[in-house]
């Protein structure tokens, strides 16, 4: 019987490292497919409008899903960014960057 509890023991730390092994390669192929979002201050972005349930009744479905553009002020700690409009009031909280997307001015703006 301590024959078999020794095996026992030799067979839940190769399943261990087994374990390890997969996760590392789970987590491989997950990171190949994750965009990294990162915003500088100054940057123009989109944000997301929350929460669901504020979209205008008129229009439905067809209302838009994204508000701004929006510049960021500064960085807070936690992947979160504060922002600003571009007349200048600075939001009381911050955002977290999955919220945001780059906003890409369009050249039939700017003419």
């Amino acid at each position: 019987m301590k024959d078999e509890l020794k095996d026992l023991a030799g067979h839940q730390l190769r399943a261990l490292v087994s374990i390890k092994e997969n996760k590392k390669r789970v987590a491989k192929w997950y990171d190949k497919s994750v965009k990294v979002k990162e915003f500088v201050d100054g940057d123009l972005v989109w944000k997301l409008i929350l929460p669901v349930g504020t979209k205008s009744l008129k229009v439905g479905k067809w209302s838009p899903n994204w508000e701004g553009p929006y510049r960021i002020n500064r960085s807070a700690p936690g992947n979160t960014n504060i922002l600003e409009t571009l007349e200048g009031f600075v939001f009381p909280r911050a955002l977290n960057r999955k919220y945001l997307k780059k906003y890409y001015p369009s050249i039939w703006m700017d003419a």
